[in-house]
């Protein structure tokens, strides 16, 4: 046998022994579904906020599908993406092409219960399926849950918890989060509306399907609940013509802002003043449902700890 050989036969039996060594590797999701695979994934493509959970926390995706143009994705916003494939940049679409190359043991995706569908909805979930099995975590009722359900996740896949950085990042959080219920227990009476502003309507946010309005709502935050959701909402908004934005009176007003375009539109509308907290200006961002790590959460909560502290809580009953 030549030494090639010698060393080619060599690599082979390391290779056998070391898969004959590996363990399953099984998580139970968000849907309730249990998947099973012969060892640990290492080629994972993920939606674009399983990457914001994940990447923080030291796994890193060989492709992304995000929502929309991935430059504009909040849940993607400083993180390192290079060598990372971006296979998808619109809802509901993907490169199939490309994610087939990258060869994937897994997809990560978000269950979302209101709609019974992952992240990407039904027509990516099916092309992906075709290349691997798909799971993820439950986009809950706590982003601080979500968090935790993402360490637990990261460890099943070979991250080290230890670092010194995850932890610097939590205590940042903790920070935060203790300047922003001071300055709720501060400021009693103080009602909050959030809202995603359409061209053609005000969507008033039911606190319920937003994971972090309900963390805020736990921290003493008083946010306003509509009368019920709608279809035109998509079963998280109870949809207001623009003559009745005054309908759920606050004192502070949070836009949803996934995209800038949102506030722009809001502060355009002739009717948007006949709210009080929009006539006098108290009108902050609301990181709507894109929260995934401790960092851009504690960003969060400190902006939203200076519009609670500079806001006048009496422009209510």
């Amino acid at each position: 046998m030549t030494l090639r050989a010698f060393a080619l036969a060599a690599l082979s039996s390391l290779a056998l022994s070391a898969a004959a060594h590996a363990e399953p590797w099984t998580y139970t999701d968000g849907s309730g579904q249990t998947v099973t695979l012969d060892a640990a994934p290492q080629r994972i493509i993920a939606s674009q906020d399983a990457a914001a959970g994940l990447i923080p926390l030291g796994i890193r995706p060989v492709g992304i599908y995000a929502d929309g143009p991935v430059a504009d994705a909040k849940a993607l916003q400083g993180l390192d993406l290079t060598g990372i494939e971006i296979i998808g940049q619109a809802w509901g679409e993907v490169d199939i092409e490309k994610a087939a190359a990258l060869n994937p043991d897994l997809v990560l995706a978000e269950w979302w219960d209101r709609n019974a569908t992952w992240s990407g909805g039904e027509d990516v979930v099916t092309l992906l399926t075709q290349l691997a099995p798909i799971t993820g975590v439950s986009a809950g009722d706590s982003i601080l849950g979500m968090i935790e359900d993402y360490e637990t996740l990261a460890a099943s896949l070979g991250a080290d918890l230890a670092q010194p950085s995850i932890a610097a990042e939590k205590t940042a959080f903790e920070t935060a989060l203790a300047d922003f219920k001071s300055a709720i227990a501060a400021k009693s009476g103080l009602k909050v509306l959030a809202v995603y502003a359409g061209d053609d309507a005000l969507y008033v946010a039911d606190p319920a399907g937003a994971a972090e309005l309900l963390d805020m709502q736990s921290w003493g935050l008083d946010l306003v609940e509509p009368e019920g959701v709608d279809a035109a909402g998509n079963n998280y908004f109870e949809t207001v013509s623009w003559e009745n934005a005054d309908k759920y009176p606050a004192d502070l007003i949070l836009v949803d802002n996934r995209s800038p375009a949102t506030m722009k539109t809001a502060l355009a509308q002739p009717t948007w003043t006949l709210n009080p907290g929009a006539k006098a200006g108290q009108v902050a961002e609301w990181p709507a449902f894109w929260l995934r790590n401790y960092t851009h959460y504690a960003a969060a909560l400190t902006e939203l700890t200076t519009a609670i502290n500079a806001a006048n809580a009496d422009l209510t009953p």
